[in-house]
Parts: C-alpha cells; structure tokens; sequence
C-alpha cells in the first residue's frame, strides 16, 4: 500500500510540481487520505492521495479482492482568489473515501454528491467524474494490480446534477463546451439547460 502510494506522489509531482500545502483526513474504518494542493499560476489544483492504496471493489462481490480491480485519485482544478475554495479539502477527502466506505466503484461518468457546498457560498455540492489521461497520465503499477487514473473532477450545480442524472454526463460536457463554460470558475452559475 505505502509503495503504490509513494508511486501515485511521484506521478503527481511530476505533473503538477511540488505541492504547496498538505492536508490528512481520516474517517473511522478508512485508510487516511491526504489531498495536496499544487498551485499553477492562476490555477490551483487539488489531488487526493490515499484513495489508490486499495482496489475498489465491486459492492455486489461476495469477497474484495485485495489486489486487482479499479484504482484511482481525484484531481479538482479551480481558478485561484475567487472563492475560499482550500475548504475543499474534507468533501474531497470525503469523495476519495467513498468506495471504501460505501463500496461504490468511482468511474468516468459517474456523479458524486457531497450534500453540502464544495467551498464556502460555492453554487456546487456535486461533482461530475471527467474522464482520466489528460492532466496526469495513467499510473501503470506491475501486474496483476490495475493501473492508477487520475480523474478529474468538474464541479456541477444542483441544476446541471439533475439535467445530468436525465441526459448523461456525455451530454453535459458537450452542453458546457458548446456554451464556453469555464468550468474552473468557482463562482460560475449554471449553463443554460433548455
């Protein structure tokens, strides 16, 4: 577990340069898991470290298997001085324990819902799972272990998140794209949804 972990802090220091700032949280029957704050210029980036250190594992299964299955940590990428967005750090936390706590399997796609504002006055309590390579490429770990992903995370207001539970996740990329949607923007209202 802290080989896989050192690996995953590796690979993110290599694409996004030396954290700045470090946070840990641990939730009772969890693994700790730590999100790092990386700051790019104007933008500063979020990433967790600790959701890979297990496979996650499918919540139907009779038994997790300890070595194969999905790996993967969350990067959260948001313009700087806007919004107190550093308070982000225990929903992130709190979506990085999720499948060890809700045995729920975090793919590209899927909606994640923190309940409550992701920031203080932020218009989002859910985020949409981006799909994984872009910003940090894969983390292939020997095998039988499944490769790390690192999925981006693009924050939705409560609008988008019930568009999106009828359209698809597909469509409202293609819906914020279409619009010129800065989805770093951690004030940004909702696009248009017609």
């Amino acid at each position: 577990m802290d080989e896989v972990l050192a690996l995953v802090e590796a690979r993110l220091r290599s694409a996004l340069g030396e954290p700045d700032a470090r946070a840990a949280v641990t939730f009772l029957g969890t693994d700790r898991i730590e999100v790092l704050r990386f700051v790019d210029g104007d933008v500063v980036r979020y990433a967790t470290l600790g959701m890979s250190a297990q496979p996650m594992a499918d919540p139907t299964a009779a038994l997790a298997d300890p070595v194969k299955g999905p790996r993967a940590e969350l990067v959260l990428s948001v313009r700087a001085g806007l919004a107190d967005t550093d308070k982000v750090l225990r929903p992130l936390a709190v979506l990085a324990a999720s499948p060890q706590v809700e045995g729920v399997i975090v793919a590209p796609g899927a909606s994640l819902e923190v309940g409550d504002p992701l920031w203080p006055g932020a218009p989002f309590s859910s985020v949409l799972v981006a799909e994984p390579g872009g910003l940090v490429e894969d983390l292939d770990l020997d095998d039988p272990m499944d490769p790390v992903h690192f999925l981006p995370l693009l924050p939705m207001t409560p609008n988008e998140a019930a568009w999106k539970r009828v359209h698809g996740g597909q469509e409202l990329q293609e819906r914020w794209l279409a619009h010129g949607t800065d989805l770093r923007d951690p004030l940004r209202r909702s696009v248009t949804l017609d």
